[in-house]
């Protein structure tokens, strides 16, 4: 609140200023008290209070020279540089949220003592909540407590007596020596054996209730446990929420309240600039000395909103004389005037030099150029490359057989990369689209050898040496369907436009040495695999679970990208990507290798060598037993190569802006 008031009163103050410097009837103690305090005002942003923040390096210094031009000399360029900045609407200074110093004052922020009553609140209210329903323990704790318990086991009862946990009762009670009166007496012997059958039940019972009585001990112990320690967990998880969103909530509001003060006061500052520059503007003089040929001359001095007159005569060779009156119509102004009582008499050409200047017009047109054009060299550049390749066999009574063919590839590359001059900016975009067909004889249908659409942007600033803080969008999917051949046996599409696509959002450090070599190391990666119509393409196939169209994944993610030129007419093209699932990293890994071999025949033709590999995890084939049965499906490597003669077409050049030159 403090600084909303002292802002409003340095507004009111900046009006109060601007009045008095174009008011002419006050007097000369409120004129310098007006500037004494926004001289104030300007010492107190820029020189003294530390914690507000400068945008501008440059007009720093400008407000310094122009409280020096106030209190010591004029700096004339000052006043125009604080006019250029006053006519962009800078902001001069600005502060940090956490340098507020009344922050306990600031509507919504929460204070230390109010957070340290809300979490003896939130420990509360938690302890009656469990007290209320205690916490549940789950049936593991239970179990790992029954096996922990030191229990008896069967055939073992016995130990409870020697160890004299438990003793016999009289009746059960059996000598230690039988007599052999006892064993030779048929009636004392069964009776014996009927009080050992009945110890051996005691026993057994007590072995029992021992057993479940030192279990329940166990088990009410790490449940107590359990609890305690789920009960502190929760405590230190509901506290650390709570302090997480009052330091959010109070950021948010610190930042609020300081924009609305920073605004405020750019806003003071910018109307005492423009009170302060009017000024100094006001006060500050010129003194222009004019002279002739002849040395004679006069003095003109130039201030703003004042005239004044001086005269001049000008002087030619042949000592003609004419008066001029000169006239300051401000601080960067002047006009130049005829004397009223001059009149010419004669405007006949009159040549003092010997040299003729006829000679050097010759037969030229009337009309000269204004100026010559030159181009300059914009950041951007723009290229790519197009392929078109094909071949054709064909056999009529040909002994050794054969079979008809004709196949087509079309590969289309380009780029539009920008690169700032300083190399601390760059923005690389790319396009690839290939599309191959063939027609085999026999009267088979047309198939799909090859179907890509891709689209890779990425931008990086630079971070240090070669490397670049960097984030990609790389888009990946094909344009028409795809069948298992032959389509007669298996008439269901297995690929289609957006069926599947993969979109990969990384954010990472770009290793870039040269613009051969290019290494994309991004530790946050979001994939999305995403199929358009699950009518038509078993998205499960992907990746994809029943009843969705998509599925996205976080992990790591690794480019490599690498261009060798061999010899002059053989080119190496090799990218690699590598995609790890954190949650999942090895048993969910995905890997593409592309390796192109380009060798050049002449200027328009050339042969291409291409191996491709990809290995993903999402993607299933299917598993078939010896009788043609399927079993399951798995993950597999899949292959690709090509080898393609055809015609072949670059384009690699600056973009370049026309100026002329005056």
């Amino acid at each position: 609140m403090f600084h909303f008031k002292k802002s409003i009163l340095f507004v009111l103050l900046g009006v109060l200023f601007f009045q008095y410097s174009y008011a002419q009837e006050l007097d000369k103690t409120e004129n310098e008290k007006a500037l004494e305090d926004g001289i104030r005002i300007l010492r107190n942003y820029f020189l003294e209070d530390r914690t507000w923040h400068l945008t501008q390096k440059d007009v720093h210094s400008n407000i310094t020279g122009l409280i020096n031009f106030l209190e010591d000399a004029p700096i004339d360029a000052i006043l125009q540089n604080l006019n250029q900045a006053q006519m962009n609407d800078s902001i001069y200074v600005f502060r940090l949220p956490e340098n507020v110093k009344d922050s306990l004052s600031v509507p919504g922020y929460v204070s230390a003592s109010l957070v340290q009553r809300n979490i003896e609140k939130i420990i509360a209210d938690y302890t009656a909540e469990v007290t209320k329903n205690p916490i549940p323990v789950p049936e593991r704790v239970i179990i790992e407590a029954k096996q922990q318990a030191p229990v008896v086991p069967e055939g073992k009862g016995l130990q409870l007596f020697s160890d004299s946990i438990y003793s016999f009762p009289k009746e059960l009670v059996m000598p230690e020596v039988i007599p052999d009166s006892v064993l030779n007496s048929p009636e004392q012997f069964k009776k014996l054996v009927a009080i050992d059958s009945l110890r051996n039940v005691y026993v057994e019972n007590k072995r029992l209730a021992y057993n479940d009585s030192i279990t329940s001990v166990y088990v009410n112990r790490m449940s107590a446990d359990y609890r305690n320690r789920t009960f502190e967990e929760q405590i230190r998880f509901r506290i650390k929420s709570y302090k997480d969103v009052v330091a959010l909530s109070n950021y948010d509001v610190l930042k609020a309240y300081n924009s609305q003060q920073i605004a405020l006061v750019n806003d003071s500052i910018r109307s005492v600039i423009n009170i302060l520059t009017a000024y100094a503007d006001y006060i500050d003089t010129a003194t222009i000395a004019m002279t002739n040929m002849n040395g004679e001359g006069s003095e003109i001095v130039l201030q703003k909103d004042r005239e004044r007159y001086a005269r001049v005569w000008l002087k030619n060779e042949q000592k003609d004389s004419l008066q001029l009156l000169v006239k300051s119509t401000g601080k960067r102004e002047m006009q130049f005037l005829i004397n009223d009582g001059v009149t010419f008499n004669r405007f006949s050409e009159r040549q003092t030099k010997d040299f003729d200047f006829e000679s050097l017009k010759g037969n030229h047109s009337k009309f000269t150029k204004v100026g010559n054009a030159y181009e300059l060299e914009t950041p951007w550049s723009l290229g790519g490359d197009g392929n078109a390749g094909f071949t054709q066999t064909y056999y009529e009574n040909w002994k050794k057989g054969g079979q008809n063919a004709l196949s087509i590839l079309l590969v289309l590359k380009g780029f539009a990369n920008y690169g700032s001059a300083n190399g601390k900016k760059k923005w690389e975009n790319s396009v690839e689209i290939r599309n191959g067909w063939m027609k085999p004889g026999g009267g088979e249908e047309v198939r799909k050898n090859d179907d890509k659409f891709e689209v890779t942007s990425r931008f990086g600033l630079s971070a240090f040496r070669k490397w670049y803080y960097s984030t990609e969008l790389n888009f990946n999917t094909q344009f028409f369907r795809g069948f298992r051949y032959p389509k007669a046996n298996n008439p269901d599409p297995i690929s289609a436009f957006l069926g599947p696509s993969k979109t990969i959002f990384k954010i990472g450090l770009d290793y870039k040495p040269s613009n051969k070599f290019s290494m994309l190391l991004s530790p946050i990666s979001l994939k999305n695999v995403y199929v358009r119509d699950t009518a038509l393409i078993d998205q499960v196939k992907y990746g994809i679970p029943a009843g969705k169209k998509a599925f996205w994944e976080v992990g790591l993610n690794a480019d490599i990208n690498m261009n060798k030129k061999i010899t002059n007419d053989i080119t190496w093209n090799m990218k690699y990507k590598t995609f790890m699932n954190y949650r999942n990293t090895f048993d969910n890994l995905d890997m593409e290798l592309e390796n192109q071999v380009s060798m050049k025949l002449n200027d328009y033709m050339n042969m291409t060598v291409m191996l491709h590999m990809i290995y993903d995890a999402n993607v299933m084939f299917p598993i078939y037993d010896d009788t043609g049965a399927q079993v399951g499906q798995k993950s597999k490597l899949q292959l690709k190569e090509f080898i393609t003669l055809g015609f072949n077409y670059k384009i690699n050049k600056k973009i370049m802006k026309t100026r002329r030159v005056r």
